[in-house]
């Protein structure tokens, strides 16, 4: 048996609720700034159509009816098991501040094997008072908000149409961390015209805000972006396999041992999924890292001047 040497947010979950539990994905139906010209138009140029959202919901479904929709699936094969209202597609943060109190409200009479909420949004869908609304939610219900970043190159954040900059992405993780809440940020590897050391660099970013969690995964060429419309005329390297996985590791071995890891690897549907095709295989990447980790004896933050592990 190959053990993670790396904190998984299967084992944080263990360790909290002894039991299996599982994200249920939903789609408000919310935009995001830089989409309907709060901050710019078109939305960062690699995300599909769907706004991230490919494995969301139905819009014309309630929250509740989406929960179940996929939970009484689930429980076929988990029975008992518990889960976490993750609202995914889009900036569901983008909207009014009574919207989203109807929102956080109305998700904390759904079911209750609902023990955690995650909200996906960004640095500037976010102000003070929706900070404390959410806070206001935090105390009845554990809360996550993750935070698209992507990179924190500001050059490479102009190329793909961020539209928000880092000290903005800073300013949202501090006040969040005041209120208590949970941040999980979003990393993407493979950016174009970004190197090794831009990306361990995003990694060093991070480390000093001292989030709470994190996502990786590569830059996929999806084919209904504007990303993917520019590639097919005009192609440029993509990671390999072999150097995604390398720089994972080492982005791993920079990264605080404290944070816990929600994602290693991209999900793309694969009809829409123009390259790199290996990123289709999620297992073999994961397999892949935790070999090497096993077989070379590294591990999450041994690399971190703050952090070693015992």
């Amino acid at each position: 048996m190959i053990y993670k040497h790396y904190n998984t947010l299967s084992d944080y979950y263990k360790n909290k609720y002894h039991k299996k539990v599982s994200k249920i994905s939903i789609n408000l139906g919310l935009s995001c700034p830089n989409k309907d010209g709060t901050k710019g138009y078109g939305g960062c140029t690699y995300c599909s159509s769907k706004s991230s959202g490919d494995f969301a919901g139905e819009t014309n479904l309630s929250i509740k009816d989406q929960f179940y929709q996929v939970k009484d699936v689930m429980d076929k094969k988990w029975p008992d098991s518990l889960y976490v209202l993750y609202f995914q597609a889009g900036t569901n943060t983008h909207t009014s501040l009574e919207n989203l109190n109807r929102i956080l409200e109305e998700s904390l009479n759904i079911d209750s094997s609902i023990v955690e909420i995650s909200i996906a949004t960004r640095a500037d869908a976010l102000d003070v008072d929706k900070i404390k609304l959410i806070s206001k939610y935090n105390k009845k219900i554990p809360i996550t908000v993750e935070l698209g970043l992507q990179t924190s190159n500001e050059n490479t954040a102009k190329l793909i149409n961020r539209c928000h900059t880092n000290k903005e992405f800073e300013e949202a993780v501090n006040l969040l961390h005041k209120e208590g809440i949970n941040v999980v940020a979003h990393i993407m590897n493979g950016l174009p015209g970004e190197t090794k050391d831009d990306m361990l660099n995003t990694i060093d970013f991070l480390n000093k805000l001292k989030i709470d969690g994190i996502k990786i995964h590569a830059l996929c060429i999806i084919s209904d972006s504007r990303m993917g419309q520019d590639y097919l005329k005009n192609p440029f390297k993509l990671l390999s396999f072999e150097e995604y996985v390398n720089i994972v590791i080492e982005e791993l071995r920079h990264l605080n041992k404290n944070v816990i890891i929600h994602r290693l690897s991209a999900d793309a549907k694969l009809s829409n999924l123009i390259e790199p095709k290996w990123t289709y295989r999620k297992k073999l990447v994961m397999n892949e890292i935790d070999r090497i980790m096993n077989e070379e004896n590294i591990y999450q933050g041994d690399k971190n001047k703050e952090s070693s592990f015992c």
